[in-house]
């Protein structure tokens, strides 16, 4: 049911048009559509703010409903063989004209749309990194960071990503399953019988909640050893294909940088046929060319370097579940077109690929059949 509240596949790269055009319009009314889930709905508050901002005339009208994965809060999202898991309903209700356009957590969002739906904008993305949250026993002993985790003590998380990435890394710990909205995990940290040490979210919805207070660390490549996940931190409106109309209202709240870094993190998991349930980790950012590197698109300075940056700097992890077996890789590629970053991701993949992440892959996957096997027998 859907509420309504005022403020392998061949599916095509999910880039948007490249010359979309805005057409006046029939209907001065923008249906919005969002998954129900408190952090859900204040992020599409937020694009409804920036779109009235943008477009006066017209009225945005917020529509929320509950989605598969919001519907079923117990089972582990391993456990589902499903990448739509939190789209599936909204998108059947873009296609239907129900809806105009779909605010998503970029991360949630299928590297492989539907036939007539694209990703036509990704705003600006603030904050990437996974964080990591004390219950306030553990604050109060004075932990603040994994490291400072006793053997044995159990970090929640519902992400098989960090999951397998906290076995790799901090092998003493245990792992255990927390599912629910951000303000409920965060309940069920608290609660002492729980058993939970400390939770490891995405930065960003729990700064959005408004409770980053309770944040004690932050996690990347650098901080900790951990990759996040694709589009991590970054809202993406979905859009109809060829709807001109729509695409000429967001249009003005794409952020470019941050589409086409999302684009190649997303090309990157589309290549290696990841979803949710997949450990693939990756991390982007902008780098300044070094000598003789994409001269082509910017001007040089005096020591042969551009002083566009526009080379984007990709790290990327796959990991086996239980952390025993991880590929690594780093590249650097001039990415200035949607193109560039499509292919950013694929040369990515494939590096990984080459290394034996495809053998990490396929453990994966034959282990999830057997797994559906045993269910259904």
């Amino acid at each position: 049911m859907m509420t309504s509240a005022s403020p392998n596949d061949t599916s095509p790269p999910d880039h948007a048009p490249s010359n979309p055009h805005s057409s006046s319009t029939t209907s001065q009314t923008i249906n919005i559509g969002t998954r129900s889930s408190a952090l859900a709905l204040l992020q599409t508050s937020l694009v409804h703010t920036l779109l009235h901002t943008a477009n006066p005339s017209l009225t945005f009208q917020i529509h929320s409903m509950a989605t598969l994965g919001d519907k079923d809060k117990t089972t582990a999202l391993y456990a589902f063989n499903a990448k739509a898991l939190w789209t599936h309903e909204l998108e059947a209700r873009l296609l239907s004209h129900d809806l105009d356009l779909i605010v998503h957590s970029l991360k949630d969002m299928p590297t492989q749309l539907p036939t007539g739906c694209l990703l036509g904008a990704v705003l600006d993305r603030t904050e990437r990194r996974d964080c990591v949250v004390m219950s306030k026993k553990s604050a109060a002993e004075g932990k603040k960071r994994l490291e400072d985790l006793k053997h044995g003590e159990v970090v929640g998380t519902s992400s098989v990503r960090r999951a397998a990435q906290i076995r790799r890394k901090y092998p003493g710990l245990v792992v255990k399953d927390v599912r629910g909205n951000v303000d409920t995990r965060v309940r069920k940290l608290d609660d002492e019988e729980k058993g939970y040490s400390c939770l490891i979210l995405a930065a960003a919805g729990i700064q959005r909640m408004g409770m980053g207070e309770r944040v004690s660390g932050y996690l990347s490549g650098k901080d900790g050893g951990m990759l996040g996940a694709v589009g991590q931190g970054a809202l993406g409106i979905e859009v109809r294909d060829g709807d001109e109309r729509v695409m000429g209202v967001v249009r003005g709240l794409v952020d470019r940088k941050a589409f086409l870094e999302c684009l190649a993190e997303r090309s990157l998991l589309r290549t290696l046929e990841g979803g949710c349930s997949v450990p693939i980790g990756v991390e982007t950012e902008w780098v300044a060319a070094e000598r003789g590197e994409g001269v082509e698109s910017g001007r040089a300075d005096d020591n042969g370097s551009t002083k566009e940056n526009d080379i984007l700097l990709m790290r990327a992890i796959v990991v086996s579940v239980d952390g025993s077996k991880a590929v690594e890789g780093e590249r650097r590629q001039q990415v200035r077109t949607e193109e560039e970053a499509d292919e950013c991701g694929w040369n990515m993949a494939q590096e990984l690929v080459e290394k034996g992440a495809g053998s990490i892959l396929d453990e994966i996957r034959l282990n999830r059949a057997i797994i559906e096997q045993q269910d259904g027998a």
